[in-house]
């Protein structure tokens, strides 16, 4: 992936501040891309934009394609003439340094309901031409997602392996029925659908015209509970009755004495390998419209992937699988041109890892938290690093670097002293300047650590089913000053 020397900030779309308890699509995401610019940055990073599932996980989504309509934008709508301005929600008391998901939910269901109900009925000229024009670009996944989620509706919300047997294994004439039954339900979801993917766009076109690149996640797993899992069985490793054979996760490290149990269904890679890999093509496709570079999340499983049987309760009992990530990465290349790729390398990283990583030509990953453990060398000290990588402060599953301060053993700390001399008094600028003076391509830093914020405010902490994924930025709390600061360093670091 070829890249101009560069920095910015990661802040997932839900973070952002603003109106009925979630970020979203609109104003604050055009201001926030505004602080970018003024702050001399180029990169935004986000997470998964994907229709979240169980515990409300980015990386646990009812579809790979699937734009998640908690985002879209209510006054939007109402700008727009779908959705009437008496109906936008009053004296709800939403949190705002938080997200309650379930409130959130529970709010904007029924309007964006009522707006595609709106839309279905009364939308013509323009909208009606670039909805039907939507529709015949996604409908490799859209018709599949949009009946998915109105028969889950149908049974209550229940996953797709406890629906009646038929509709669980789809047969065909069950499928007709359900399409004759439902048919205006699942065109409502398309129609939402569209909504999200119109404000998107809205939002990315707007970024690029500043210089402002977006990188977007793709989690290397679907959820079990998902339209990709359910319309398409043969390339899952499920057995005849559609129950998972082993399950996705990885091995005790850093993160887990237990290792991460996932959970997600495994590919059947000799059934990808047969369609020259086309679901995952489409799928990178799909992503490379949404983002201007892909992160490949656990980057590690095209090479080799670990296989817990179903039924587990940890992770520990799993073994290590290969995957012909390297023909599958040629197929892509071969069909979409030079990959825009970035390779989530940490973990267990092995010799073809990094093979097919370098091979690929694929920047890796690089966390400053992780290269002051005094227990032994490693390769995230900046004297290590290459020009074709990604320098972090920490990611969405570190603690903030604040947080990681204060609860570092005295001997880490005494190894970060030795490396360089930080102002600990404002440690999270210490750090942030060190990654912008790195050699390393691109640097990231997480909002939190723009702000200094500790531990509370961290977004998510690896193998944790839920209670993560809420923190929001408060209207107006990345200042000018902020931008100031930033935009100094970034100067000076030619970034």
């Amino acid at each position: 992936m070829k890249s101009e020397r560069s920095s910015g900030i990661l802040l997932h779309v839900t973070s952002l501040p603003g109106k009925y308890g979630i970020g979203s699509l609109g104003s604050e995401a055009f201001r926030f891309i505004d602080w970018l610019t003024s702050a001399r940055q180029h990169i935004w990073q986000i997470l998964p934009l994907g229709h979240t599932g169980y515990g409300d996980s980015p990386y646990q989504c009812y579809s790979a394609f699937a734009g998640n309509p908690m985002l879209i934008d209510l006054g939007t709508l109402v700008h727009q003439g779908f959705l009437p301005e008496k109906n936008l929600p009053i004296g709800i008391p939403f949190t705002e340094d938080f997200i309650d998901f379930e409130t959130v939910n529970h709010v904007k269901w029924p309007l964006l309901k009522k707006a595609a109900t709106n839309f279905l009925y009364q939308a013509s000229g323009d909208f009606r031409r670039d909805y039907n024009h939507f529709c015949d670009t996604e409908a490799h996944w859209l018709f599949d997602y949009s009946l998915f989620m109105a028969v889950k509706e149908k049974n209550e919300l229940r996953p797709w392996w406890e629906w009646p047997i038929e509709q669980k294994l789809r047969y065909h004439d069950t499928i007709n029925q359900l399409w004759n039954e439902l048919n205006v339900q699942a065109e409502v979801y398309r129609i939402i659908q569209f909504f999200f993917y119109s404000q998107w766009l809205s939002v990315k076109k707007y970024a690029n015209g500043r210089d402002i690149k977006i990188i977007g996640d793709i989690p290397l797993y679907i959820a079990h509970d998902s339209a990709d899992a359910w319309c398409n069985p043969d390339i899952f490793m499920f057995d005849d009755h559609r129950n998972p054979i082993r399950v996705a996760g990885v091995p005790p490290d850093y993160f887990s004495e237990t290792g991460q149990l996932w959970g997600n269904p495994l590919y059947n890679w000799e059934s990808l390998r047969s369609t020259n890999f086309r679901w995952w093509i489409d799928r990178v496709k799909a992503n490379l419209k949404l983002y201007d570079i892909l992160r490949i999340d656990h980057f590690r499983g095209l090479c080799a992937y670990w296989a817990v049987p179903f039924g587990e309760t940890t992770a520990i009992n799993g073994e290590w699988i290969s995957a012909p990530g390297k023909e599958m990465l040629s197929a892509i290349s071969r069909e979409l041109g030079e990959l825009n790729l970035i390779a989530e390398d940490l973990g267990v990283i092995t010799p073809d890892v990094v093979e097919l990583r370098d091979g690929n030509n694929l920047p890796g990953m690089k966390i400053l938290q992780f290269a002051f453990d005094s227990a032994d060398s490693n390769d995230f000290r900046p004297h290590t690093y290459t020009r074709n990588c990604i320098v972090y402060t920490g990611t969405h599953d570190n603690d903030t670097t604040v947080g990681w301060y204060k609860s570092a053993k005295a001997e880490d700390l005494q190894s970060m002293r030795d490396y360089f001399v930080p102002d600990e008094e404002h440690i999270h600028w210490a750090f942030i300047r060190l990654a912008w003076s790195t050699v390393a391509g691109i640097a990231i830093a997480p909002a939190q650590d723009i702000l200094g914020l500790d531990t509370e405010c961290r977004m998510n902490l690896p193998g944790k089913p839920s209670g993560y994924w809420r923190w929001r930025l408060l209207p107006g709390q990345l200042t000018d000053a902020h931008a100031n600061q930033l935009a100094r360093l970034t100067k000076i670091f030619g970034r």
